[in-house]
């Protein structure tokens, strides 16, 4: 009967261990991923157009992937920004002009194993995928906005213009943080 008790005691011991790894495990592929997209479409395109791919890759891997997108970045993300957009009235950003090649996008397809008709046609609209299909949290700088004179009304519903002090909170909560 004691060698019995014993059995179960150990066997619920290695269950409750077992149990606690993966967890643990689930956790840390559960990291909280913090994108600070901080270059503007027009300063540097590579480094810009490498954070919706990164984004998607780190949902994929099983990650919860927030976007800041902060200094002159804000100006991507914005209808009409620039004097002659403005001009002529723009309903456009810059990432929604930006198309992706299409080696990007057939590269894209065949690393998340999607039929290349799912991988969007340009960066605005990956945007909106990372947000609305895949769960992408996509926040800007509000007081960059101000400073850039954006109207808040013609930023890309895509992204929602945020405070300093949520910023600050979105650097503090997460594990990683990758800067563009």
């Amino acid at each position: 009967m004691r060698t019995r008790g014993y059995s179960v005691i150990c066997a619920l011991a290695v269950s409750l261990l077992i149990g606690t790894a993966s967890v643990e495990a689930q956790q840390t592929n559960q990291s909280r991923i913090l994108i600070h997209m901080k270059t503007s479409l027009a300063e540097d395109d590579a480094q810009i157009c490498a954070v919706p791919n990164v984004a998607w890759a780190a949902v994929k891997a099983g990650h919860r992937v927030t976007i800041l997108v902060d200094a002159s970045a804000v100006t991507s993300v914005t209808k009409g920004f620039g004097f002659f957009r403005r001009l002529v009235g723009s309903e456009s950003t810059a990432l929604d002009r930006a198309g992706l090649p299409e080696r990007e996008r057939q590269s894209v397809s065949e690393q998340m194993g999607v039929p290349l008709e799912q991988v969007p046609h340009n960066y605005g609209e990956y945007f909106e995928i990372l947000k609305r299909k895949l769960g992408v949290e996509i926040y800007g700088n509000r007081t960059m906005m101000l400073l850039y004179k954006i109207d808040l009304d013609r930023v890309a519903t895509s992204i929602t213009p945020v405070s300093l002090d949520r910023m600050v909170q979105l650097f503090s909560e997460a594990d990683r943080i990758i800067v563009y």
